[in-house]
């Protein structure tokens, strides 16, 4: 025991020393002032990732005979109840509140994966886009790969246009793609490094759904940058990310045929780059309206910590120790009529 406790000491920290301060006192100023007494208790998690949970999203393209028996075996259950308002029958993930991680798979060519090792708020935004088969889905900003992956456990699009700009994590979203689909379903996801901002115009009304997981100043790797001058540039930019995502939004908004929903999601806690983004998208485009999606938010909220107080287009998730899930930030927006 005592040497257990001798070895957790030191990997704490190391961790601990990993901690990029320059971005922990950012995250100290602003957050004390968005989140008030729930910062603390968030920071406790952000900072700790030896307490950090992994579930596992069963991949229905690879069953594995025996695997949910193992899982159940190690203190794995299903993570989502059967309440919630979507939740197709393929759709299969399993967490436990122990923290660890599962062993990962490695990508071999030609063989699919059993499972895609996620933070389970990450398929939050997934459920709550409601994606059925025959529709047309875009994924705008799609690396590496795991929203698009479990949006293909839910339903089989008719198109399913996964986008990613930047090369080298396009190159990762297609290995993903490759790890977890089969060939023929494969040839029916189209995967462009178009810049996001311009599909809309190039593409219009031709989407039935389309997820924005933008890109977002994500404060779990943040908080761990190894290089300060990396940290402070991050910083610097943050402040012009809203606008990169208001940019991504209004292309979604264009893609979108009138009656089609949208998901916008992040991994940050930023109130400007969460609520205040949706916000002035609402206020630029008349043709939108909020969708509730407070019921998918109660039928979570025993396996998530959400902050109290959000709109009933709006969820975000907060890490706690037990439920060490998120940031997540989820909002749905539906289209009504054409630009």
């Amino acid at each position: 025991f005592c040497l257990s406790r001798k070895l957790e000491k030191q990997r704490k920290g190391k961790l601990q020393k990993q901690i990029c301060q320059v971005v922990l006192e950012h995250f100290e100023q602003q957050y004390t002032a968005e989140l008030g007494d729930a910062w603390s208790r968030v920071r406790d998690v952000l900072t700790s990732p030896w307490c950090w949970q992994h579930a596992l999203l069963l991949n229905r393209f690879s069953p594995s005979p025996g695997l949910e028996s193992s899982l159940a075996g190690q203190g794995f259950q299903p993570a989502f109840p059967a309440a919630l308002p979507y939740l197709p029958a393929a759709f299969r993930c399993f967490s436990r509140p122990a923290p660890g991680r599962f062993p990962a798979q490695k990508h071999q060519p030609g063989r699919l994966k059993d499972y895609y090792l996620l933070n389970a708020a990450s398929l939050l935004p997934v459920l709550a886009l409601e994606v059925k088969d025959g529709e047309d889905v875009l994924d705008l900003c799609a690396a590496p790969g795991g929203k698009s992956v479990a949006i293909l456990q839910c339903a089989c699009p008719g198109h399913f246009h996964c986008n990613e700009y930047d090369d080298l994590r396009s190159r990762w979203l297609e290995q993903t793609i490759e790890s977890f689909i089969p060939d023929p379903l494969i040839n029916l996801i189209r995967i462009s490094k178009l810049d996001g901002r311009q599909i809309g115009d190039l593409q219009p009304e031709f989407y039935d759904k389309v997820l924005v997981d933008a890109p977002c100043s994500n404060d779990r790797s943040w908080l761990f940058s190894a290089d300060p001058q990396q940290a402070l540039l991050r910083l610097m930019q943050r402040k012009e990310l809203p606008s990169l995502q208001f940019q991504l939004l209004r292309s979604a908004v264009k893609a979108l045929r009138p009656g089609g929903s949208l998901v916008y999601s992040t991994c940050t806690l930023s109130k400007a780059e969460n609520s205040d983004v949706i916000n002035l998208i609402l206020s630029s485009c008349s043709n939108l309206m909020p969708v509730d999606i407070s019921g998918m938010a109660r039928g979570v909220s025993q396996e998530f910590t959400l902050l109290s107080g959000m709109q009933q287009h709006e969820l975000l998730v907060l890490p706690e120790r037990g439920r060490a899930w998120g940031p997540m930030y989820v909002a749905k927006l539906k289209k009504v009529s054409s630009t």
